[in-house]
Formats: structure tokens, C-alpha cells, sequence
């Protein structure tokens, strides 16, 4: 079970990888990483304020303290001349207490500026990272949209393209309907022609035109017939014309009726 379950999700990242390839634009993806990578330097610059904000604050508090140091060792001066020891020892004890404060801050002064400086030296070479990134970003932007278009090119030149494979068979279809129409018109013609197809849409005027085309094919006939027997009744002697089969050999020859 344990098996069929990894098989099963190794097709399905397979899938989902190969579709997100496929919809993945190479150039919408740098300008994306691109602006991730503004929006961390962003964060870090944030980082950095905040880092210099705690330390300004601490070394405010330092600079309170300080004169409240001063003041408290005036105070036991004071207490001192007017021969108030208890007063001065609480004026004392005060000022320990700040001055012990002021340790404090100096080591946590100390480590926000450490911090700053690491911050600050992390941003510069995320800034320099940044610059370097956004050069190649629009080297391969261009590279890639150079590549798009002469592949564009090149489908459109050799016809292989998805576009233009369609619009090829289109046009392929078109001439075997266009070559379909041709011979059917051209056979209709023909077979029109030969009588053998009626063209009920002309009408009774058509079978009048071809009756009279006939009439008048059979009389030109007669008035070559005509022709041809008027020129052979003008010439010397009118050629006798042999028979055929039997009628030439029952015919008597011009020797035999000479000597009859």
C-alpha cells in the first residue's frame, strides 16, 4: 500500500511538474525572483532601523543615568557637609545602582552596534547581489525573447507551427473542395451536352432549341447532299461507281453487250 502510495504522488508531482513548466514564462519568473529579492533588502533596511532605533534609545537612558549619577553624587556631598551620614549612604547606594546600569547598557550598546554593522554589511552585498541579478535578468530576458521570436520566425517560414499547420490544412482543404467542384461542374457540362442529363431548370424553350438545332444540322446535310450531286451532274461524263458483291459479277461488261 505504502508503495502504490509513493508511485502515486511521484506521478502526480510529475504531472503537476510538467504543467508547471509549461505554463512557466521564463521572463515573468525573473521579474518575479527579482522582486522578491527588492522586497528582502527591503526587510533588511527595516532590520537595520530598528536595530539603530534600540540603540539610540539605550544610549538616551545612558545619558539620564549619567547625570542621575552626577546628581546623586552631589547629593551625598551634601549630605556629608551637613553631617548626614544615613542620607549620603542612600545617595551613594543610588549612584552604584545607576553606575551599574550604565555597565549594562554600555554591553547592550555594544552588541546592537555589532549588529548593525552586520546588518549594514549584509545589505550591501544583498544590494550588490541585487545589481549584479538585475544585469543577467535582462541579458536572459532579451536572450529568450530573441529566441521566442526566431522560433516564431522559423514556424511561420517552414509551416511547422501549431497557427500555421492549421492554417495550412485549411488551405489544403479548400483547393480538394475547390478541385471537387471543378469536376463536378465539368462532368455536368459533359453530360449535359451529350443529352444524357436533361436541364429541367431551362425549361420548354430548351427542348425547342434543341429540336431546331436538329432541323437545321439535318438540313445542312441535305444542302451538302445537294452540293455534291451538282457538281458531280457537271463534269464530262458522269464515273460509274462499281458494284458491289454479287450485283458486279451478274452485270454484263461493255464487251459483252458489244458483242450481243
Amino acid at each position: 500500500m505504502a508503495g502504490l502510495m509513493g508511485r502515486t504522488a511521484l506521478v502526480v508531482k510529475s504531472k503537476y511538474s510538467k504543467l508547471l513548466n509549461r505554463a512557466e514564462n521564463p521572463t515573468e519568473t525573473l521579474d518575479y525572483s527579482y522582486e522578491q529579492m527588492l522586497e528582502q533588502l527591503q526587510n533588511m533596511k527595516r532590520g537595520v532601523a530598528d536595530v539603530v532605533t534600540a540603540k539610540k534609545r539605550i544610549e538616551l537612558q545612558q545619558q539620564k543615568l549619567e547625570q542621575n549619577v552626577v546628581t546623586l553624587e552631589t547629593q551625598a556631598k551634601q549630605a556629608v557637609a551637613a553631617n548626614r551620614d544615613d542620607l549620603a549612604t542612600q545617595a551613594l547606594q543610588r549612584k552604584a545602582v545607576a553606575q551599574q546600569q550604565l555597565q549594562d547598557m554600555d554591553g547592550q550598546v555594544k552588541q546592537l552596534q555589532d549588529q548593525q554593522e552586520k546588518l549594514i554589511a549584509a545589505e550591501q552585498q544583498l544590494e550588490t547581489r541585487i545589481e549584479s541579478f538585475r544585469s543577467q535578468k535582462e541579458v536572459l530576458k532579451a536572450q529568450y525573447t530573441a529566441a521566442e521570436a526566431e522560433v516564431k520566425v522559423g514556424e511561420a517560414a517552414t509551416g511547422i507551427g501549431s497557427h500555421m499547420a492549421d492554417t495550412g490544412l485549411a488551405i489544403q482543404r479548400a483547393k480538394d473542395k475547390t478541385e471537387e467542384m471543378q469536376a463536378r461542374a465539368g462532368a455536368i457540362d459533359e453530360l449535359t451536352s451529350s443529352g444524357a442529363l436533361e436541364d429541367f431548370s431551362a425549361g420548354d424553350q430548351d427542348q425547342l432549341t434543341r429540336e431546331l438545332s436538329q432541323v437545321s444540322a439535318a438540313s445542312q446535310v441535305n444542302d451538302e447532299l445537294a452540293k455534291l450531286k451538282a457538281e458531280v451532274g457537271s463534269g464530262d461524263a458522269p464515273k460509274e461507281i462499281p458494284a458491289s458483291g454479287d450485283d458486279a459479277a451478274a452485270a454484263p461488261s461493255s464487251d459483252d453487250a458489244a458483242k450481243t
